[in-house]
């Protein structure tokens, strides 16, 4: 099983910036995709976007498209979503995920999930 920790949430104004980190436990890591997702109080959770195993391929939600930016070093089992010009409806519980079925937008195709780090945009 792989061991997920996220992160560098935290309270950010509109427009700000943060850097989520998702470091992994071993090595496996780079064997599978990262998602990104999250969840805002009383919503279900959300896509936001995910990276392929080298990092040669990132998909993103239509709603961070152009905003977010999802990297990841496989040297040091992590990988990043980078937010940029944070609007108040980026408010949620940030999660990443990985699992050897992982590369979709889809929750149910990650195995492993971290606990979460919360990020809120004030107006």
């Amino acid at each position: 099983q792989v061991q997920l920790v996220e992160s560098g949430g935290g309270l950010v104004q509109a427009g700000g910036s943060l850097r989520l980190t998702c470091a992994a436990s071993d090595s496996t890591f780079r064997r599978y995709a990262v998602g990104w997702f999250r969840q805002a109080p009383g919503k279900e959770r959300e896509f936001v976007g995910y990276i392929s195993t080298s990092g040669g391929i990132t998909t993103y939600a239509d709603s961070v498209k152009g905003r977010f930016t999802i990297s990841r070093d496989n040297v040091k089992n992590t990988a990043y979503l980078q937010m940029n010009s944070l609007k108040p409806e980026d408010t949620a519980v940030y999660y990443c995920a990985t699992g050897p079925s992982g590369g979709t937008s889809w929750t149910g195709n990650y195995d492993y999930w971290g606990q979460g780090t919360q990020v809120t945009v004030s107006s």
